[in-house]
């Protein structure tokens, strides 16, 4: 299968340099390219994207707003959001994953780390680029998040409606582990160890598993280290 890429980048030779390399893969095709967010959105519902890859800093409607609905929109569920920043740990990262973002990349990594960014969004995996540790994120994600006494009461029912088992494999996803790593932590089988995450996906209404992150964050079910 294709995946089929949108490029939403104010910068007209960035957009250009990221087509040739994209395109010059056989698994992959850029179908469209978008300067602003209202335009990236437009694009994906009529290209059908599976994969976008979003600046966060345009003009007009910017990747954050934009970002928020696609993931708003039903008819857009499977499609993937790869944030592109130049700052890969900032405020703007973390209200992306919020807003549904699969992850992000900084503008500055190896041409292999963005296509293989864009195989692991469409595969429906979280994607955090080295330098994003997920205790970093956990930082921001506890910095912004909603006092104990104002989390949402529906993620908690939620949250109640776990296995203890997908609980632990929650706790494990939070802690940015692979299903091969988490296999062996809970001395389970890989193909276990999807099936809770895909479980725990459905009941908490995540689209993948860098908000299955947020919400474990979020929710106070993982607290984050502090250094």
């Amino acid at each position: 299968m294709t995946i089929r890429v949108l490029l939403a980048d104010d910068q007209a030779l960035l957009r250009s340099a990221f087509r040739v390399l994209v395109d010059s893969e056989p698994d992959m095709e850029v179908v469209g390219e978008a300067s602003d967010g209202a335009e990236a959105v437009r694009l994906t519902k009529e290209q059908r994207a599976d994969v976008v890859l979003m600046d966060i800093r345009m003009p007009g409607t910017d990747g954050l707003a934009a970002t928020r609905m696609i993931s708003a929109d039903p008819e857009l569920a499977d499609v993937r959001v790869v944030i592109l920043t130049t700052f890969e740990v900032d405020d703007y990262v973390v209200q992306s994953l919020r807003a549904g973002a699969s992850g992000f990349l900084g503008k500055g990594s190896e041409p292999e780390e963005l296509l293989n960014a864009i195989r692991i969004a469409a595969g429906g995996q979280a994607l955090l680029s080295p330098a994003a540790t997920t205790g970093l994120i956990a930082r921001f994600l506890a910095q912004e998040g909603p006092a104990d006494g104002d989390r949402d009461p529906a993620r908690g029912e939620r949250l109640d409606s776990l296995t203890g088992r997908e609980r632990e494999v929650l706790v494990q996803v939070a802690g940015g582990h692979s299903n091969d790593e988490i296999a062996e932590r809970l001395e389970v089988s890989p193909l276990t160890v999807k099936t809770h995450v895909n479980r725990a996906m459905a009941k908490l209404g995540a689209r993948d598993r860098a908000q299955l992150v947020v919400i474990a964050y979020e929710s106070g079910l993982v607290r984050p280290r502090v250094e």
